[in-house]
């Protein structure tokens, strides 16, 4: 087993300034910028997205330079290397959850100026959960054989998504509504922004607080295929954390952006398949043939093309949308 370059008993200084920095930035997001609840608007979404992304590369840049000066250019070319491709990767993965918000929000009628609220507070709980799940996986990975046992896991992953035909997710039906409304009162109307409000006495969740639950759940439930993705990229945990937390920073930006668009880019979710299923063969197969490390270099440019194609083709063949008979095709 390799040595980790940030053992977490001599770096967890780092892990807690850097949980307490992200807090802040997002307490000054919410508290200054996003005081007043509105719409995100396109062009604010767009210098959002920007600035995180920004944020991210600047971080890669520290992390380069930090580990050059005490580890030299050779190691610290890998850590940044690995930075930027596991970034790519959780990114990647994220784009899909856009689909699931964009669901959920309709599946609750959230109004737009709510919606920035409840993923704000999304963000702080998928910060947490991540956290948990990579300290599992980074125990669980000492195993040699569960390293083969996440990459197979990952390639079946990506082999069902990339056989099993989309079709239409009833919110009805889903087991997480039947089991919130069995087991949390909830009140029929909401009461602004918040997420309970009192009814005759009793404390009841209103749809906010449901929507917020619903998506923190959902973000457990793509955890399960992104941190192992992750994992093949990288064995070091505070690249998996750091790269992880920027993805999901941007997330909220990205769905601003494209909330309205994401029903053209439908063939993303083949993409993904294929990137799932190339990291699964570099975790089992790929890193053992080549001396412990499939060159980085060649992964980020797979994954980066594997989408840039996936995107490029669902924009130049857009999905046939169906019309009923009186009906009027929507405007692209």
């Amino acid at each position: 087993m390799n040595t980790p370059l940030f053992p977490f008993s001599e770096y967890w200084w780092f892990y807690a300034a850097f949980s307490a920095f992200v807090v802040l930035v997002l307490t000054i997001d919410l508290g200054i910028f996003h005081r007043k609840l509105h719409a995100v608007s396109f062009r604010e979404a767009l210098l959002w997205t920007a600035l995180w992304a920004a944020l991210s590369l600047l971080f890669c840049a520290g992390l380069y330079w930090y580990v050059d000066s005490r580890l030299g250019p050779v190691v610290s070319k890998q850590v940044a290397m690995e930075f930027l491709t596991g970034y790519l990767v959780e990114w990647s993965l994220s784009l899909d959850n856009m689909f699931v918000f964009a669901l959920i929000f309709g599946y609750f009628a959230v109004p737009d100026r709510y919606q920035h609220r409840i993923l704000f507070y999304g963000i702080l709980g998928a910060m947490i959960f991540r956290a948990s799940f990579i300290a599992l996986g980074s125990a669980l990975l000492q195993n040699a054989w569960m390293i083969v046992v996440f990459g197979l896991f990952l390639c079946l992953t990506g082999i069902k998504m990339l056989v099993t035909p989309e079709r239409p997710v009833d919110l009805n039906q889903s087991p997480i509504v039947k089991l919130l409304r069995k087991y949390i009162p909830i009140a029929s109307t909401g009461d602004g922004h918040r997420f309970l409000r009192r009814v005759d006495g009793r404390l009841l969740a209103t749809p906010l607080l449901v929507t917020l639950v619903f998506i923190e759940i959902s973000d457990i439930v793509f955890a399960i295929d992104s941190v192992p993705a992750i994992f093949a990229i990288t064995r070091e945990p505070l690249i998996v954390f750091t790269s992880n937390v920027f993805a999901i920073l941007g997330l909220r930006s990205m769905y601003f952006l494209l909330a309205g668009a994401v029903h053209r880019f439908h063939l993303l979710r083949y993409g993904l398949a294929l990137v799932l299923m190339f990291v699964g063969l570099k975790m089992a197969w790929l890193n053992q043939i080549s001396d412990g490390h499939f060159p980085m270099g060649i992964s980020l440019g797979v994954i980066g093309g594997i989408l840039a194609v996936a995107i490029g083709l669902s924009l130049a063949f857009p999905k046939r949308i169906a019309v009923e008979p009186g009906e009027r095709k929507p405007a692209a």
